[in-house]
């Protein structure tokens, strides 16, 4: 589970210090924002393909 946690990354000079996927300037209410409008984990990660599964389920642990 900490493994997962470890993709969660927050910076204060990015995206306003929100807590973002591996430092990438794609923040974990992004994936939240696309779940809770009905897109499934394939059609996140056809969306963003920097994205991987693990930071899918990363940003729903966090969230959690």
């Amino acid at each position: 589970m900490s493994d997962l946690l470890k993709r969660i990354t927050i910076n204060p000079r990015q995206c306003g210090g929100r807590p973002c996927i591996r430092g990438m300037r794609i923040r974990v209410s992004d994936i939240l924002d696309l779940f809770a409008a009905g897109l499934t984990a394939e059609q996140i990660l056809e969306e963003m393909p920097d994205l991987e599964a693990n930071d899918l389920q990363a940003a729903l642990l966090y969230a959690s």
